[in-house]
């Protein structure tokens, strides 16, 4: 089983490294991985990717053997690069953008002006939809998107992933101390139904959250 596991392993590899790693998630899928995930698993068809192109889908059905298929329209259209704008004179710093963005390509503070690092931008269109006062535009890239972009775009994901993993095992382990200090001070409280009722809800959120810490991946 290890072999087969390392030979999957292998196989999705080789199918995420042909793409683009936009993380646009117009193929239906989280990102490009999971992607690759579904084709390797006979899935989905090849050709579900807009940023790849025709080209895209062609080099994916070389690697895999697979007979050449148009491009699936229905998921977007092919076109230039292109890296998101942000109006400083809308912009309210609402860092929501900076959240939806997927390769770590927009920097800003809470009510403090957002920029995009236009060589990071992947053109992936997420903090448009995500923008509560449309303050951003898509406008065509001075260069490509290569190679090189792609592997840099891939670990920058990547890394935005994990990050995200600790900081919600980090929040958890805050909302756990809170409870369990909330509950410590309920020990000078009256003996009565009340501070009964208030231990009981305080010691159900404290099982959730072991419970949840248990179930979150550490990396």
């Amino acid at each position: 089983m290890p072999a087969l596991e390392a030979a999957l392993t292998q196989r999705v590899d080789l199918i995420d490294a042909l793409l683009p790693q936009t993380q646009c998630t117009q193929c239906g899928f989280a990102g490009c991985r999971p992607y690759a995930q579904a084709i390797a698993d006979d899935a989905v068809p090849i050709n579900r990717c807009p940023p790849g192109g025709q080209a895209g889908a062609d080099r994916l059905a070389g690697l895999l053997g697979q007979p050449t298929l148009p491009l699936d329209l229905s998921r977007g259209l092919p076109g230039p690069r292109r890296v998101a704008r942000i109006d400083a004179q809308v912009c309210i710093g609402c860092t929501k953008c900076i959240t939806a963005c997927p390769v770590d390509a927009i920097i800003g503070a809470t009510r403090r002006l957002h920029h995009v690092i236009d060589d990071l931008c992947s053109g992936c269109d997420l903090c448009v939809p995500a923008c509560p006062v449309d303050c951003i535009v898509m406008e065509p890239a001075a260069t490509p998107w290569t190679p090189h972009d792609a592997t840099a775009a891939r670990q920058r994901h990547q890394a935005r992933a994990r990050r995200l993993v600790r900081e919600e095992r980090d929040d958890r382990v805050r909302l756990a101390r809170k409870a369990s200090d909330k509950l410590e001070a309920l020990s000078d409280a009256p003996v009565d139904a009340d501070t009964a009722r208030k231990r009981a809800v305080i010691e159900a959120a404290i099982r959730r959250a072991r419970e949840r810490l248990a179930g979150t991946p550490v990396r």
